[in-house]
């Protein structure tokens, strides 16, 4: 079977090199059931591996030819083998968390090929607290932040003795109507800037609003006050030419003590993920003398209303605009750095608020358009960065959940450096904790997993500054 490609997976598929590959992982850990025995990992792996029928997503592969007309289709991959795609995997001693995170790092580096089907899994066990592991990546060409969410959810179950769960990867029916509407509604991780890119280029009468909600944004970045656009990112180490090694650092904390500290501070909960990141960068950047005198500048999806969007549908894709964060960097208090995150992800929200859904996706892409076009055309290094990196958060389960009797016990996103931007930092909420993925160039972002520490140490400074 022969599927066209649509414009915005093309364009990842094109973007992607040596040094960017263009998928998006995630790695779940699980606590096994009550009376597992020694070979219940085992078990498990054969149990999915045997999976009788495989859903089309996880069948076809790109390619493009003179028969094509030079055009990318999707094909079904006639020669499929499941043992390329599903591994079992186990950690060398002493089996602690930094060689499974070691681990995805190295996984999270390597190309999928595109003569194959664009996805992996590995079965991870050996950590020596008895937990297994499970990572995964897929490439962006097929999903976003919001169908990743949807296939994690579709695996798990809140019941404890359910035993009879597919793969991830097994066929099943489609999911209703009222799911995919709600998934609709979550936020993406770096599908923004192609997203907003393709979707502005087949603007129509929407456009006429455009001049009056563009002065106001420029008006906004000019007085470098950001908004949709960002004029004045500063140069960091983060913006420049990355390599395609990988280093993957995660951990996660209770949602309760983010909530009360937003409710100390009249903040949302995004605000304080945002400012926990501020925070972090400074202290990380202070100790490798690398803090420039002005804020760093984050860009952070954020979704649309699905009821007035028509772009978002159950076959993957989402409605997402994009506002540019100033975290305050610059601020030495924690407490002024929340209060100008919260300052600037409000007037963002204000400055989309007047827009229709196709005018913030237009707006996205003209903010996004120094940091992609030079990545497509391969032009890295020529316009300067609009934005120092992303910061995206994707809800996830409120509840506990279960994959044939283990219990998920954590969820954390790996997510796509490019050049100009070797950060990329995505948070997943699931039952009570926000879970952090950072991923970084291995090369241009040095002791990565010692923003974890500097992460935790701002939370505790911004729940001393709200008097918590």
């Amino acid at each position: 079977m022969v599927t066209p490609i649509d414009p915005t997976s093309v364009g990842f598929l094109l973007a992607e090199n040596r040094s960017m590959p263009m998928h998006v992982g995630g790695l779940a850990l699980y606590k096994k059931p009550e009376g597992a025995g020694r070979n219940y990992i085992r078990d498990l792996y054969e149990q999915m591996r045997s999976c009788e029928e495989v859903a089309p997503l996880f069948l076809r592969h790109p390619h493009r030819s003179a028969r094509t007309a030079g055009q990318f289709v999707w094909e079904t991959d006639d020669q499929f083998d499941i043992d390329h795609h599903f591994r079992h995997s186990a950690l060398p001693k002493p089996g602690r968390i930094r060689e499974l995170l070691e681990l995805c790092g190295r996984l999270h580096s390597t190309r999928l090929a595109w003569d194959r089907p664009l996805w992996e899994a590995h079965v991870i066990e050996g950590l020596r607290d008895g937990r297994v592991a499970m990572y995964t990546k897929l490439h962006h060409s097929l999903v976003d932040g919001v169908s990743a969410m949807r296939l994690l959810a579709a695996i798990h179950s809140p019941d404890p003795d359910e035993r009879d769960m597919p793969a991830p990867w097994a066929r099943r029916n489609r999911p209703p109507k009222a799911a995919s509407e709600q998934a609709a509604l979550e936020t993406s991780l770096a599908d923004v800037p192609m997203q907003a890119l393709r979707t502005a280029m087949g603007i129509t009468a929407e456009a006429a609003g455009m001049p009056i909600a563009l002065i106001k944004t420029l008006n906004h970045s000019i007085r470098n006050e950001t908004s949709a656009l960002s004029l004045y990112a500063p140069r960091t180490i983060l913006n420049q030419q990355i390599t395609g090694s990988r280093r993957f650092a995660a951990q996660d904390w209770p949602i309760e003590r983010l909530r009360a500290i937003g409710k100390a501070t009249g903040t949302t909960i995004n605000d304080v993920v945002i400012a926990m990141c501020s925070g972090a960068m400074r202290a990380y950047l202070l100790e490798l003398n690398e803090l420039p005198d002005t804020s760093l500048v984050a860009m952070v999806p954020v979704g649309l209303n699905a009821k007035q969007s028509q772009i978002a549908s159950a076959e993957g894709g989402n409605a997402v605009g994009a506002i540019m964060v100033k975290m305050g960097t610059e601020l030495a208090d924690p407490a002024d750095r929340l209060r100008s995150v919260h300052r600037s992800m409000k007037d963002g929200k204000d400055a989309l608020s007047s827009m229709t859904p196709i005018q913030i996706l237009a707006m996205s892409a003209l903010g996004q358009a120094p940091a992609i076009f030079p990545v497509v055309l391969k032009m890295s290094g020529i316009a300067r960065p609009p934005y120092n990196l992303i910061i995206s958060n994707v809800p996830g389960p409120r509840t506990t959940q279960y994959f044939n009797g283990s219990q998920l016990v954590g969820n954390y996103p790996l997510s796509i450096p490019i050049h100009g931007m070797a950060l990329n930092i995505t948070c997943t909420s699931y039952d009570g904790l926000m879970c952090f993925g950072l991923t970084g160039c291995r090369r241009t972002v040095p002791h990565l997993q010692r923003l974890l520490t500097h992460l935790d140490q701002e939370l505790v400074a911004l729940e001393r500054a709200a008097g918590i």
